[in-house]
């Protein structure tokens, strides 16, 4: 199990070099000055040839990216052009808005989607079925912009109901609760049909199973065939999935706190991104990357513990 984690780990190091630098080559394909940004528009060209000189901007390109990883390395993400605050200090205050954002999108989509995959393979090929794999397909087709903007017009505009901007406290307030509501139906609603068609999918290959047939033949009621002998056993290739949705959580996590004013990471990436300020950019792309690559270590080692074959692999 050790060398299997290590084995991960290793080859998660390239990957993560190679988002470093292509996070950098883009950053230099902006194409505003990020000294002009600093200098303001009214500065003279010995201010901003100044400030070039200070940020490094003359330095070759390979030059200036051995420097960015020598920075990084020593936990140095550089200062905000815009604003002149430590990148680190700006990451500290957005992850922990993001990290509720997800997790109030996983506490109801995960078990929604469960449910709706078991309730669909049993029975399959009914309306109610063929209503929940519609369901499915249109949580995933929908786009996560435009189910928010419904969203704020029904239940923002129309009837009032909850806040639809900006966080205004923990989750664990009232007024926080309120506030990431419809942020978290948002992320989530793309989330939930991923796990349902992939949970009636893998219920339907163990209910046909001999270990089921005899659990039936045994007289125990039907509810605890289907969720303690199928259901359990078919949950190996959906928590695989689940891992790899999170990841994928966090791009959907950039467009959510874009249109709900939510001040986490993604907002800070698109901000930076419009505002040409390359060191928080960068900051940010860092920090979602890296995020992205652990959660797929974690699946990775979860697979190997639930299923021994994969570590011998």
């Amino acid at each position: 199990m050790l060398r299997h984690t290590l084995e991960r780990l290793l080859l998660a190091v390239p990957v993560l070099f190679g988002v470093l630098l292509l996070g950098f080559f883009l950053m230099q394909v902006v194409p505003t000055d990020p000294a002009i940004v600093r200098a303001g528009p009214t500065a003279s060209m010995e201010v901003i040839e100044a400030i070039r000189q200070e940020l490094g901007l003359n330095e070759p390109l390979w030059k200036q990216f051995f420097i960015y990883m020598e920075r990084l390395l020593q936990g140095d993400l550089g200062v905000s052009i815009i604003n002149n605050v430590p990148v680190t200090q700006e990451l500290g205050a957005t992850i922990g808005p993001t990290l509720e954002l997800m997790l109030a999108s996983l506490i109801w989509a995960i078990p929604l989607g469960i449910v709706m995959g078991t309730v669909g393979a049993y029975y399959r090929g009914t309306f109610l079925d063929r209503i929940i794999m519609a369901a499915s397909v249109a949580g995933v087709s929908i786009p996560v912009f435009f189910l928010g903007l419904i969203l704020i017009w029904f239940l923002g505009f129309q009837y009032q109901i909850l806040p639809f901007t900006g966080r205004p406290g923990p989750i664990w307030t009232w007024e926080g609760f309120k506030a990431v509501i419809m942020p978290a139906i948002t992320l989530g609603g793309v989330f939930v049909g991923p796990v349902a068609r992939m949970t009636r999918s893998s219920v339907l290959d163990v209910l046909g199973a001999d270990h089921v047939r005899t659990a039936r033949a045994k007289g125990l009621p039907e509810r605890t065939v289907v969720t303690r002998h199928a259901l359990r056993n078919a949950l190996v290739p959906v928590v695989t999935l689940i891992g790899l949705q999170i990841g994928f959580l966090l791009g959907g996590a950039v467009v959510t706190e874009t249109v709900f004013s939510w001040p986490g990471i993604g907002r800070l990436a698109v901000g930076a991104i419009l505002s040409s300020d390359l060191p928080m950019a960068q900051g940010t792309i860092i920090v979602l990357s890296v995020g992205f690559i652990l959660v797929n270590l974690a699946v990775d080692v979860l697979y190997a513990v639930l299923d021994p074959r994969v570590r011998g692999a």
